[in-house]
C-alpha cells in the first residue's frame, strides 16, 4: 500500500483535506439516498477514520474488526505508528 502523505493540523495528523473528506461523504450519502446503501458505506470507509475514533474502535471492537472492515486507517497509522493495531 502506498504511504499516505501526511500533514499536521494542530494536534491532529491528516492524510486527506477536509474538502476531500466532505466530497467523499457527499458522494456516499448520494449513493445511500439513491438506494445503494452498500456502495455508500463502502465509499465512506475510504475516508480516513480519525485517530481518536480508530483507537476507541480498536479498544471496543478489536483490531480484526478494523482490519477486516476495510477502513482507511492512514491517519491512525500516521499518529500511532504502522504497528499500532498489534500493540
Amino acid at each position: 500500500m502506498p504511504q499516505a502523505q501526511t500533514r499536521t493540523k494542530g494536534s491532529m495528523t491528516e492524510t486527506m483535506s477536509l474538502d476531500e473528506k466532505l466530497a467523499i461523504s457527499n458522494k456516499a450519502f448520494a449513493l445511500i439516498n439513491a438506494g445503494d446503501e452498500e456502495g455508500g458505506r463502502r465509499l465512506l470507509r475510504t475516508a480516513p477514520m480519525p485517530p481518536y475514533l480508530a483507537k476507541v474502535m480498536k479498544d471496543k471492537m478489536g483490531a480484526d474488526f478494523l482490519i477486516n472492515g476495510g477502513y482507511n486507517l492512514s491517519e491512525a497509522e500516521a499518529e500511532f505508528g504502522n504497528n499500532w493495531l498489534s500493540l
